[in-house]
Order: C-alpha cells, then structure tokens, then sequence
C-alpha cells in the first residue's frame, strides 16, 4: 500500500471515530474476559499486511472509551484538543527526541519561548523550567531540587550520615508525593501529611506545630507542597499563611497545579484561588487536564533559579551529546532533564496557545467553574441526592441519597458500578471525611447544562432500580425461608 494511501485511510478512521464521538454510549462494556475474546489479541496475521494493521485499528476504535462523549464525566481530563491532535501526530511523524537542539531545533525554541511565556504568566522572575511527562514527576523534581538546594552535598555524597530531612504535605496530597519521597530516599517517615480544615485545606496551624516539632527534634523542614485542587474535594492550600512560615522555617514551597493550577489563565479566578503564587519557589500545572491538551503535557517553574534544573539533574559524562551555545545558552534541553529520550510536547501546548491563547482558555476555565456551581445547585435540589461536603472548587463530592437502612458507600459503589456496565456513564469516586463518595469532574468540552441534567437523571433513575432491587430481594426472602 502506498504511503499516501496509508495516512489517507487512518484520516478517514480518525475523522469517522471524531465525528461519531458524542453518538450513542461512551462505550459499548464488555468485562476484561469478554473483551480479550473479541479482541484474539493471539490471532497470528501473515505479516507485512497493511489490511491486517487498519484491522487492529479499528478494533481499537471499536472499543476504545469516548472521552469526548457526555457521558465521559470520570477523570480530570478528556477528549484532547483538535490543534494539540495535530502537533501530536506531526510529533509521531517526524519521530524525534527534544533533548538537543540538533534533532529537535524547532521544538527546543518552541518550548523555550512556552517556558518564558509561561513564567511571565505565573510571575516568577529570572526563573527557569522544563516541560515534563506530568505533575507526577513534576513533583519529584520539585523536591529533588528542593533536597539539593539545602543540602548541595547529597548529589556527590547522598543521604548517608547527612542531617534529617522532612517534606511536608496536605493529608490529601497527590500519592506522588509518596512516591517522590521514596524515590528521592526520604522514606515515608520523613513526609509528613499536615491534616486539613473543615474545607480540606492545609492547616497552617497544625503545619506550624510539625515544623517546630521536627527542628526542636534536629531534623531539617526542607519542603512543604502547597496544593491548588486535591484529587477527590478541589481544595486549594492558603499560600499567604505558608509563605509566612517559610520566612520563619526557610523551606521550599512548592504549588502542586497538576489540576487547579489552571486557574491562572483568568486573572479572577487567580486571585481568588492562587493569590501570592509569584512567590512561591517552584510551580506545576498539567495542561493535559482541564485545558484539554493531548496527553501528556505539563510545565514545571521554578521562581528565582535560573540554574536549578542544570544542578539538579544533569549528572555523568553528557559531552558526547549536549552542546551550550557560544553565548553560554543553554540549547541542548536534555541538560535540565531527567530523561534523555524527551517527546516533543512543545508541538501540542504550542498550537494550543496559539489557537486558543489565554483568554479562550481562561473563558474555558472560568465555563467549568460556573458549570460546577450549576451542578452542585442540581444536587441540593434533589431529594434524592445530597453533597457529602459542600463544593470547593471544580470538585462535586455527592452521593444518591440511601434509606437509614441500606449502607451508603456500598450502595453507592454499586449504583457507579451499574452506570458504567450499562454504558450511561462514567463518574469518579473517592472518599471524604471516610465517606465514599462519587466525584463529578467537568473536563469535557461537550458538557454543558442539559447534559449535567442527563446525568443527573441517570443517577436518580438507576439508585432507583438499584433499591426497588433490594426491596424485590427483602420481599422474597421469608418465602425462600419458609
């Protein structure tokens, strides 16, 4: 098959799948058994065979999930944005590493000039930043960096012998969090969770307390994350009160923006969530979620060090690839990253920003906000469902209302469960306060007020079926008995 033909054929299944995105179910549920059984993923083709690779493909259209349909209301993101697609496959196509300038000079620039913008946007002055695979290692390299800096030594000599260190964070941080501190060898004793307050925020107080506790203790409070939406509640960590600590405890502070960090793009929504964000010391913000980019896509910053990222992670003998520009610019980006091998996400965020620019996307922010509030005045309307805990910020933690009798969480796990097997919808959970709850996330560009209320609908009618089922059940049984 030609090589024209090849990508005209994969355009008109990508067009088809795009065009039929809304159409129908989000997806057609077939449990992991079932589905292996009409995949054949063993079925042994005769090789070489064009007719055999589209075949594949459009099974895989055939069952993937629409996240860009209405009933997509799951994750904190969801069908990409058409001009991110498109830097994506021209990514695949020319298939290159951004860590030199030499394979990748369009996208070094690109990513360059995204990395200016994008501290310019935050405030962060005389800074620097990488893009990276998402906040998950974000975070780690935030800390990292934050190690490093109160301790320059650990990166010859590591952890051993040297003083205490301890990272703290909201209770309802992010598990990368965890993870960062296991890889970074700080080990899970050492990252202390700060409860929260009555709005799942940070406690500055009982913040204040585990500071001073470990330094009468000598350890060392080298950094605290601060984070701008929680998974489960949206909750976003007051920045005044812990920049007030940092001028006592000399920590680093982090914001975590994988989720909320969005907020920056609408000067009212920045102010009223991320007020003080300009002098934090490092910052995340995935551009995969809420803004709509094709996954992954994210932006770490960092305020005031425009060398941190070179010191932190370039390590071992790099000359045989990396070269500095003859002003002494960095040009090889590969130098302030962990990774060797980097995709070429400048091409997605870059085309977005250009297509939509900040005001599109702080109006795209500022529409889900305002679809929230919609949401949780739907949930408080309705008998049958109540808020768990009252709204945040993009988060809706509710629940079907249960008679006294029937166990809330367990009730509601099963109406999830029916939803999604009977393809009406895909929703979160998540637990607040010990309470399960199901969390409604609005990252869908197809999802306005009517389909709020289809939704909703759907959940009133299968809780429902759900306890005519249990009265069915509870009716039979002195028969079944006797």
């Amino acid at each position: 098959m030609e090589q024209e033909k090849i990508f005209e054929r994969l355009l008109q299944l990508l067009s088809r799948h795009y065009r039929d995105r809304t159409a129908g179910t989000f997806v057609d549920y077939l449990d992991p058994g079932e589905l292996r059984r009409q995949l054949d993923l063993d079925h042994a083709g005769p090789g070489g065979d064009w007719e055999e690779v589209f075949a594949w493909v459009e099974k895989y259209l055939a069952h993937a999930v629409k996240t860009g349909h209405p009933g997509y209301l799951n994750r904190m993101w969801a069908e990409a944005n058409l001009p991110s697609v498109i830097g994506e496959m021209v990514a695949a196509a020319t298939n290159t590493s951004a860590c030199t300038f030499e394979t990748a000079p369009v996208s070094t620039l690109m990513e360059k000039y995204l990395l200016r913008t994008m501290l310019d946007l935050v405030g962060f002055a005389n800074g620097s930043g990488q893009m990276t695979t998402g906040s998950s290692n974000a975070n780690l390299i935030a800390m990292m960096a934050a190690r490093n800096s109160v301790d320059p030594a650990v990166k010859q000599s590591g952890l051993f012998g040297r003083p205490q260190l301890f990272a703290f964070v909201n209770a309802d941080a992010h598990y990368s969090m965890d993870r960062a501190a296991n890889i970074l060898g700080l080990g899970a004793d050492h990252l202390i969770k700060i409860p929260v307050d009555e709005h799942g925020r940070m406690d500055a107080a009982q913040l204040e307390q585990r500071l001073a506790a470990v330094v009468a203790a000598g350890g060392s409070p080298f950094f605290v994350a601060a984070t701008a939406g929680t998974t489960v509640r949206g909750s976003y960590d007051p920045l005044p009160p812990l920049l007030a600590l940092r001028e006592r405890y000399n920590f680093w502070l982090h914001v975590d923006g994988a989720w909320g960090g969005a907020v920056i793009f609408s000067d009212r929504l920045r102010a009223r969530y991320l007020p003080d964000l300009a002098q934090a010391d490092s910052f995340t913000l995935d551009f995969h979620k809420m803004l709509g980019t094709a996954l992954m896509c994210n932006v770490l910053l960092f305020n005031q060090r425009p060398d941190i990222l070179r010191q932190v992670c370039s390590a071992g003998d790099e000359s045989y690839i990396f070269r500095d520009g003859e002003d002494g610019e960095i040009r090889d980006l590969g130098t302030q990253s962990l990774q060797c091998g980097r995709r070429v996400d400048s091409l997605k965020w870059f085309l977005d920003w250009k297509f939509y620019g900040q005001a599109g996307l702080a109006a795209r922010v500022e529409h889900y906000l305002a679809l929230c509030e919609y949401a949780e005045n739907q949930v408080n309307q309705r008998d049958e469902l109540e808020m768990v805990v009252p709204r945040e910020s993009f988060n809706i933690c509710f629940r079907f209302r249960t008679p006294p009798s029937v166990p809330p969480a367990e009730f509601n796990r099963e109406l999830r469960e029916r939803m999604h097997r009977a393809s009406r919808s895909l929703v979160g959970t998540g637990v607040v306060n010990g309470e399960l709850v199901l969390r409604l996330l609005i990252t869908n560009v197809n999802v306005d007020t009517p389909e709020i209320d289809t939704f909703f609908q759907a959940v009133i009618d299968t809780g429902q079926e759900l306890l005519a089922e249990r009265s069915s059940r509870n009716q039979a049984s002195p028969t079944r008995q006797a």
